[in-house]
């Protein structure tokens, strides 16, 4: 026998049907009050950006104010083939070669920072000991053989290749030889942002190394260099001194092709060529009163910067 299945039973008349509650609860909203919705504005649309460039910065005109030490300064490193050298000296019939004349002009373009001169130097002691005063390096490749000069030039380039690439301070090389062989060692350096200089003999030196270099500097124009300086021969022995010092420090400013000379860029490069040079040991305060003490000597005549304070000077 089956179960009958029981209805369940009907709400009784008159008893509402109860509503299914949400679970959780009825949600409860509460009325906004009218007078809130009245005094409520509309928020205003935001202002659209506005967008101000700046006006690009003028160009700064060359001499406009004085250079910094840093600007000035060149760094330079110098190899010195010396084999080549000597053997393009005593050609051009010269008694002996004067590495003394080389440094002065080089430092004229900035600090020497790193100085190398390669040669058997046994067979050249006798330039040994102004080379070890002048604070070069000898690095000796003996000739046993007919190979030592290759031998030379590759320990050059290696050294030369070697610093490039580590020392990222220094900014000019100088290549004291006139050997084509190092013309592509040249090449390789401006590739890697280097200013490359040549120094040698006339007679002795390649066109296609000459024609590569960014400049190059004959040891002849060194040696016949002459300098017309005004005439000081009336003062003192020790302001002699210094105003031919100031006055040669000038000239190596103009033959660098200066469009503006700086009172400080000429103490820079007094300093550069005599490193011990202080004008309170010439009984000066300072380097403006030099200038102005040459100024009333007639060696020179400048004018004052406005803005800068400093001197502008001209021969």
């Amino acid at each position: 026998m089956m179960d009958e299945t029981i209805p369940f039973p009907a709400a009784e008349n008159g008893e509402p049907e109860k509503k299914r509650r949400r679970r959780g609860g009825a949600r409860r909203h509460k009325p906004r009050p009218a007078a809130a919705e009245e005094t409520r504005e509309a928020p205003e649309a935001a202002a659209p950006p506005v967008l101000s460039f700046a006006p690009a910065a003028p160009p700064v005109a060359v001499g406009s104010a004085p250079p910094t030490r840093a600007a000035v300064d060149q760094r330079l490193g110098l190899f010195i083939d010396f084999e080549n050298i000597a053997l393009g000296v005593r050609d051009a019939q010269y008694k002996k070669f004067d590495i003394n004349l080389v440094l002065q002009r080089l430092i004229e373009k900035g600090r020497i920072v790193y100085k190398k001169a390669y040669a058997d130097w046994t067979r050249y002691s006798e330039y040994k000991r102004e080379f070890h005063e002048a604070a070069i390096e000898l690095v000796d490749i003996p000739q046993r053989n007919y190979t030592a000069k290759n031998s030379a030039d590759i320990r050059m380039v290696v050294d030369a290749m070697d610093l490039a690439t580590s020392k990222g301070h220094i900014t000019t090389f100088v290549i004291c030889s006139g050997d084509s062989d190092f013309s592509p060692l040249v090449s390789k350096l401006k590739e890697n942002d280097k200013s490359v200089i040549g120094l040698g003999v006339k007679n002795s030196t390649s066109n296609l190394l000459i024609s590569n270099c960014d400049e190059f500097i004959f040891y002849e124009d060194l040696v016949r260099e002459t300098r017309a300086l005004p005439s000081i021969e009336n003062l003192p022995k020790k302001k002699q001194e210094l105003f031919r010092l100031m006055l040669d420090s000038m000239q190596a400013l103009q033959r660098e092709n200066y469009d503006v000379i700086w009172g400080s860029m000429i103490k820079q490069t007094m300093q550069r060529k005599q490193p011990y040079f202080s004008e309170s040991y010439y009984g000066y305060k300072s380097f403006s009163e030099l200038l102005e003490d040459a100024q009333r000597q007639g060696l020179l005549s400048m004018k004052k910067d406005v803005k800068s304070g400093g001197y502008i000077v001209s021969a």
